[in-house]
């Protein structure tokens, strides 16, 4: 059996990624002016957020089912866009053109040290995914790839609703 690829060629651009991590837990208003001042430089083609999940309800315990009322669970506003945070900031890592990286952390570097009053690290490397995984085809069903967005690849829980966990920033 053989298969035809009838695909429109892809341009591939060349990124890496840059991973911030603060030497202390981010306020959601710290995170937002961070996050503001880094998506307005050259080469941001996506960011995640990671840290600790922030949950909506008690999981275990006598007040298993109510509501948790966590004050870092709450909104910021990113480039005009509302972004529901559901973890708390703990480090963030940004994929960059690689054709603008030494740039970016130059500047990154300025910014975090502008805002931030304690330590932070930044490191290049490779820190998300980069090829199609099981769990990718597991949320989006065979030849999915010309059908999903490539910055989608490999960032989803598959059992997670991604209207839940990304937002479009532009």
């Amino acid at each position: 059996m053989t298969t035809e690829n009838n695909d429109a060629e892809m341009e591939v651009i060349k990124a890496t990624d840059v991973k911030i991590f603060p030497d202390r837990i981010l306020k959601p208003k710290t995170a937002e002016k961070i996050l503001n001042e880094l998506m307005s430089l050259d080469g941001v083609l996506r960011v995640l957020l990671n840290g600790e999940k922030l949950p909506t309800v008690v999981t275990m315990g006598p007040a298993k089912g109510a509501p948790v009322n966590h004050t870092d669970r709450t909104t910021i506003n990113v480039k005009g866009n509302d972004v529901p945070l559901q973890v708390s900031v703990g480090e963030i890592i940004l994929t960059v053109q690689l054709d603008k990286l030494d740039d970016f952390v130059e500047k990154a570097n300025e910014i975090l040290d502008d805002i931030l009053n304690f330590g932070f690290t930044i490191t290049t490397g490779i820190f998300t995914k980069t090829t199609t995984s099981v769990s990718d085809y597991m949320k989006y069903g065979e030849d999915f790839e010309g059908r999903v967005d490539s910055r989608l690849i490999g960032l989803v829980d598959p059992n997670a609703k991604s209207t839940d966990t990304i937002r479009y920033i532009r």
